[in-house]
């Protein structure tokens, strides 16, 4: 997963799901229309990573500096930030129906943008716009969606929005690989986007806004009306009494914790459990980026061409498939996260993302170790106005390989015949690389050819199923239970800006560290801070699947000890009893 989360559902809770909707389709239509924006979500975050491929291509500057590449990535991320502050004020003040407007209308003008881009610094202006988009849609879609859900079968449709989140990423990479052959690519993988956004926009204009905030408006006669189409009418009464209470509730939390963020984290701050709970929620969401997820979702292809895959077209099909596998995995995870406990399943999950991390490092430094050679007959093939200039000025190249030769900015043009074999290192540019391939041979200017390569994508998908199981949803599922009822809102806020900041580290700086640490070392580093992550979720998290708010208030007031430091507390509690 990304930056989304999808509830653990139940058995009976999706039987309940089709029974509701077969008797009022209308509250189908309501969930499916709001999580248009879960789909534009994943999409517009995945599909940079086939579309930065071809961008490099026409952009000689894109190509050249790695910091341009990775602006273009994460300025969507930064300015999704903004776009969740920028939510969470509309959401209040102009209701739930007008952001996710706004937000299909920054989605639509920002995708048109970059399809259009004469230069590298439009596309980043339309990356913005759709990254503006994206935080709004990422905290306005699941809202609109809880309320206007009945109770009954909230967590089912909530998680088909999350569904079609990852299902948006898998998309990406699909409509990536079938515009491979077309004139144009990266413009029309990233102007496909502006679609469903149109399409959104339409199907919203004839929906209502969400009742509960209509009611905190004062409109209680419209509130009344749309609950009328959602709950049988007998039902509509009680339902508008619950509406009163929780809005009366929410109101008497902000009178208490105040109604701007600093006020409510001071407030915050002077309360141990809140406190505690912060920590907690931080820490998962923080863990959750620093594994290096969105170094996958983002640059998948760019990985694939680093693993030994030189095709742009090979590399999106491979990342295709580990896409689809999140999304997989995501699913199993709803089936088996109640079942085995938030805590269980993301320590579960970091002890073989760690796994996974090392072994894939092992394989990547393996693979840059035993790099094909380069031949200086093969070079010379080509004539010594195409050489690599490094290499043609190197005192001594008969330890020079094919990463030698791309950590020098160069081209390494494979042997013909067989592309494990010394071939060319070359001036990086595009005529030569051109001339290259005319002759029947290979041109890597991002990996080198590996027979390890294959394992390499077998272990990526790998990282990403067990992610998926268990840090994918657990740290969404975590910080929407485990603080006091009127922090919830605060609490799930910090935490999610918490988690957008960390992606945006990861994302600006991923291409960086794989030309200073090289690609093993840069997933040993994951693999570091997995370790860390594990240790930091192992003594601050506590269980919160099946447990009462009351006594997560308790086990945190009280301070949360993991095995075997609460065997002293255990044996107190027995030696109390016994007395």
């Amino acid at each position: 997963m990304v930056e989304g989360g999808i509830a653990p559902v139940n058995k009976t809770e999706f039987t309940e799901l089709f029974r509701t909707i077969w008797k009022t389709p209308y509250i189908l239509r309501l969930a499916m229309t709001a999580g248009i924006g879960g789909l534009l979500f994943g999409y517009d975050t995945a599909v940079i990573s086939g579309a930065l491929l071809y961008i490099r291509d026409d952009f000689k500057s894109v190509d050249k500096h790695t910091w341009l590449q990775e602006l273009i990535v994460s300025t969507s991320v930064a300015a999704a930030i903004i776009g969740a502050a920028i939510g969470a004020w509309m959401n209040d003040s102009l209701g739930r129906k007008k952001a996710i407007l706004t937000a299909d209308v920054l989605f639509f003008i920002g995708s048109l943008v970059m399809a259009v881009a004469p230069f590298p610094s439009i596309v980043v202006i339309g990356r913005i716009l759709v990254g503006l988009g994206v935080g709004m849609t990422s905290m306005t879609s699941p809202l609109y969606i809880s309320e206007t859900s009945p109770a009954q079968i909230r967590g089912a449709l909530i998680s088909m929005n999350g569904f079609l989140l990852t299902f948006g990423q898998f998309l990406s990479y699909l409509i990536n690989l079938g515009f491979t052959k077309v004139p144009g690519t990266w413009r029309w993988m990233l102007g496909v986007a502006g679609i469903p956004p149109i399409v959104q926009f339409f199907l919203m204009l004839l929906l209502p806004e969400s009742p509960r905030w209509l009611y905190k408006q004062g409109k209680v006669k419209q509130a009344t009306e749309v609950l009328g189409k959602i709950y049988p009418i007998d039902e509509v009464g009680k339902e508008l009494e619950q509406l009163k209470a929780s809005i009366e509730a929410a109101e008497a939390d902000e009178a208490s914790i105040g109604n701007n963020f600093f006020t409510k984290f001071r407030s915050a701050m002077k309360n141990i459990e809140v406190r505690r709970a912060l920590y907690a929620g931080v820490a998962v969401q923080v863990v959750q980026q620093f594994v290096g997820i969105n170094s996958v979702m983002y640059y998948g292809a760019s990985i694939m061409q680093l693993a030994g895959f030189a095709s742009k077209a090979v590399a999106l099909a491979l990342s295709l498939i580990t896409t689809g596998l999140n999304a997989v995995g995501s699913i199993i995870s709803m089936l088996f996260m109640d079942r085995q406990g938030r805590r269980r399943m993301m320590i579960v999950s970091l002890v073989f993302i760690i796994i996974g991390l090392v072994v894939l490092s092992t394989v990547f430094y393996q693979s840059s170790q035993h790099a094909p050679g380069i031949d200086n007959y093969n070079s010379s093939h080509f004539g010594n106005n195409s050489n690599c200039t490094a290499y043609i000025s190197a005192p001594d190249t008969s330890r020079w390989n094919c990463m030698t030769c791309l950590k020098q900015k160069c081209g390494f043009c494979a042997s013909e015949g067989d592309k494990f074999q010394p071939g060319s290192c070359l001036a990086n540019e595009k005529a030569i690389g051109n001339m290259c391939t005319q002759q029947h041979r290979v041109w890597y200017d991002e990996g080198c050819p590996s027979k390890l390569g294959l394992f390499a994508v077998l272990l990526l998908g790998f990282y990403i199923i067990v992610y998926s199981l268990g840090m994918g949803t657990g740290p969404w599922i975590v910080n929407a239970e485990i603080y006091p009822l009127k922090y919830r809102g605060f609490g799930g806020g910090v935490a999610a800006m918490s988690n957008w900041t960390a992606n945006l580290i990861v994302s600006m700086n991923f291409l960086s560290l794989t030309e200073a640490l090289g690609s093993w070392g840069t997933f040993l580093l994951f693999a570091g801070f997995s370790f860390l992550g594990l240790i930091a979720i192992y003594f601050l998290v506590p269980e919160t699947k099946g447990v009462p708010l009351e006594e997560i208030e308790k086990v945190l007031r009280k301070g949360f000890r993991p095995w075997p430091f609460d065997r002293k507390e255990k044996a107190q509690n027995i030696d109390g009893v016994s007395a």
